[in-house]
């Protein structure tokens, strides 16, 4: 067995390791109760299954500009998706969307609707 063969199949197990997180991430939008929990799933599910897949990519390319590009990829998901959720949910929280009962309360404080739509 060579080197070749060895990050091939390193390639193939993260590949399947991030198609599982993204399985995960859609379970996820599909079961749970609200908007908050869902938008849980899919920022930290669905980021660890993208960022598998582009390592995955980085490792079978065996070709330094598209590993490049990858990791690039890996380091941008990894900054953009958490801030997205983020901003987001407090929009979601400021325009008067509630949690699911199941949901724990929040530690925010209430703010009523805005009657101006400006957040």
């Amino acid at each position: 067995m060579t080197v070749v063969d060895i990050v091939q199949y390193a390639a193939g197990v993260l590949l399947l390791a991030g198609a599982a997180f993204g399985a995960l991430a859609g379970f996820g939008m599909l079961r749970l109760p609200d908007l908050y929990t869902r938008m849980h799933a899919a920022s930290k599910a669905g980021a660890v299954g993208a960022g598998f897949v582009l390592l995955a990519v980085a490792l079978a390319s065996f070709d330094g500009a598209v590993a490049l590009r990858a990791l690039l990829g890996i380091l941008f998901v990894l900054l953009t998706t958490p801030l997205a959720a983020h901003l987001l949910a407090r929009a979601a929280f400021h325009a008067g969307v509630m949690p699911s009962p199941n949901t724990n309360l929040s530690e925010m404080p209430e703010v009523p609707p805005s009657t101006t739509g400006s957040l």
